[in-house]
């Protein structure tokens, strides 16, 4: 997409801070990092979401994540590490391009990626058993 600014840091038209890349994905540091280090996994080929990217595709770009983690982790000397992928704008996407979040935690650096737990009741199970079977 001409217009998508992630289909441009991914194509190499916008200068980036690139940590790795091949012939689908490349891999930047975010330009608004949450923790030092933070990085984008972005396909090339433009997918708005988790919705729209082939099988094979994502299963590599999992498979990426969990290497840059590995690379990141040793290189940062960093305590953690989230691994967040966010899909459409009540989920927080503000970016409609499939990319993945790799943010490497520090004791104590200040970031949450935390929900309120809620409780699971009988008749919720019930209804969602019910139809992601009939899905």
């Amino acid at each position: 997409m001409s217009d998508c600014i992630f289909c441009k840091l991914a194509g190499g038209s916008i200068p980036t801070a690139t940590l790795y890349e091949d012939d689908d994905f490349r891999v930047i540091l975010d330009a608004g990092p949450a923790t030092k280090g933070h990085c984008l996994i972005l396909p090339k080929k433009h997918y708005q979401d988790i919705y729209e990217i082939p099988d094979e595709l994502l299963a590599r770009a999992i498979v990426l994540a969990r290497k840059m983690a590995i690379c990141l982790t040793k290189a940062l000397d960093c305590d953690g590490f989230n691994i967040v992928q966010n899909n459409r704008e009540a989920a927080g996407q503000t970016v409609f391009h499939f990319h993945i979040h790799l943010i490497p935690r520090y004791k104590d650096d200040g970031q949450h990626i935390l929900w309120k737990p809620g409780v699971l009741t009988d008749e919720v199970r019930e209804e969602v058993l019910k139809k992601v079977s009939e899905a």
